[in-house]
């Protein structure tokens, strides 16, 4: 059954991210160029995005289990640290030269785009080097 669901959360998300515009690097692009021709579109879809996931976390924190059945765990973590602020800026950077982040990126690879056929192996290749120089040996840049 926890194949089914996430099959289907992934489906709807997958969807939600085309129908608005987040799997197209153009669009994100333009969203991120306040000073240029700046399209506030897709302010209104990570604001429905974040409404809808206030309504699910109230809802997440008041169950013990997840749909799927396993034990329901919403991480408490507060800290924010140099580590935090060095991805959060990295992450950043990335997401405004190539217009993509990873769930969309996954989305524009489906769709066949060239860039994500790029895009998509250098993400998976800072995801080896961070684990193979930071979480690996516990090491961190606090």
């Amino acid at each position: 059954m926890r194949a089914v669901w996430a099959l289907l959360g992934g489906l709807i998300f997958g969807l939600g991210l085309m129908l608005g515009g987040m799997s197209n690097p153009a669009k994100v692009k333009a969203f991120l160029d306040l000073a240029g021709a700046w399209d506030p579109s897709l302010a209104l879809v990570m604001g429905g995005a974040v409404g809808v996931g206030l309504l699910a976390f109230a809802y997440a924190k008041r169950q013990s289990r997840a749909w799927s059945g396993d034990a329901m765990e919403i991480p408490n973590s507060r800290r924010i640290d140099v580590r935090l602020g060095v991805g959060g800026v990295l992450f950043g950077v990335g997401w405004g030269i190539a217009g993509f982040c990873p769930g969309p990126a996954l989305v524009a690879l489906g769709q066949g785009m060239e860039a994500a056929w790029i895009f998509v192996p250098a993400m998976l290749l800072g995801i080896w080097l961070h684990d193979r120089f930071f979480a690996a040996r516990g090491s961190s840049l606090d």
